[in-house]
């Protein structure tokens, strides 16, 4: 069993590591967020928190003048961002660096913005709203994305598939609830364009997933592994209407 799993996280990370982002979202999502967050201090210093490989990294350095750190717990992640910043020119202004995102090791109130696509879920929302707290100053911004449920009774197929990697997933109006709990004031929220899912993520999984199926054509137990992981783009192509990514753009009370 614990071989399998580990064949599995193989896989999985040799196909995430090679795509232009690890979840949804797009430039433009990213842009309407910052609009969302109002007037920040000149230039913020921002933390991006699961950043992945960096795909919403590289959109705030294009959208703002800030510095940014950017942190992830998946080394290669950072391995890769670290190769493409210092290509861009971008390593002064943007330090990459792996952590464990529920313990960062950052000092308390150093922040204006923290930016977090797709990644707080797991360490549980609650729990990363109580640090994002912590590392923001008084006013400072926080922008997230959230999986959420848009119906009351989804079907089996796609909520089961949810609840092996999401169980705690509610509804639009639970996260605000801890939103408000956790002592941060909504500024915003929009559901994310069906188009973020594909464009930089859904279309190159499903690209990626074909190289792989020719690389490891001759091993059954890898082909399984990736009609698993192959299913998720296909749930949301049957499913999409019952679920959405929601962006938040909230404010550390004062």
């Amino acid at each position: 069993m614990e071989q399998t799993a580990q064949r599995f996280w193989q896989i999985f990370f040799e196909l995430y590591e090679e795509l232009p982002r690890q979840g949804p979202g797009s430039r433009a999502c990213t842009a309407e967020a910052l609009r969302l967050c109002g007037e920040l201090p000149s230039p913020p210093a921002i933390l991006d928190l699961g950043c992945g490989s960096g795909g919403q990294t590289f959109h705030l350095t294009e959208l703002t003048t800030g510095s940014i750190v950017a942190v992830d717990s998946h080394g290669p992640f950072i391995k890769r961002l670290k190769v493409v910043l210092d290509r861009r020119g971008l390593s002064r202004r943007v330090q990459a660096r792996t952590a464990d995102m529920a313990r960062p090791g950052l000092p308390p109130e150093s922040f204006d913005l923290i930016w977090s696509e797709g990644a707080l879920y797991s360490i549980g929302i609650e729990n990363a709203l109580q640090i994002c707290y912590g590392l923001l100053r008084t006013g400072g911004r926080l922008a997230f994305t959230d999986a959420v449920w848009r119906v009351e009774n989804p079907p089996s197929e796609i909520k089961d598939s949810f609840d092996l990697d999401y169980p705690a997933m509610g509804r639009a109006k639970d996260a605000e609830a801890l939103i408000a709990s956790a002592g941060f004031e909504l500024l915003g929220r929009f559901t994310l364009p069906d188009e973020a899912w594909w464009a930089d993520f859904y279309t190159p999984m499903e690209r990626r997933i074909e190289d792989l199926r020719s690389s490891y054509a001759d091993d059954a137990e890898v082909m399984a592994i990736l009609d698993q992981l192959g299913r998720e783009p296909e749930l949301h192509r049957r499913y999409s209407h019952c679920y959405a990514y929601e962006f938040f753009a909230v404010r550390k009370s004062t």
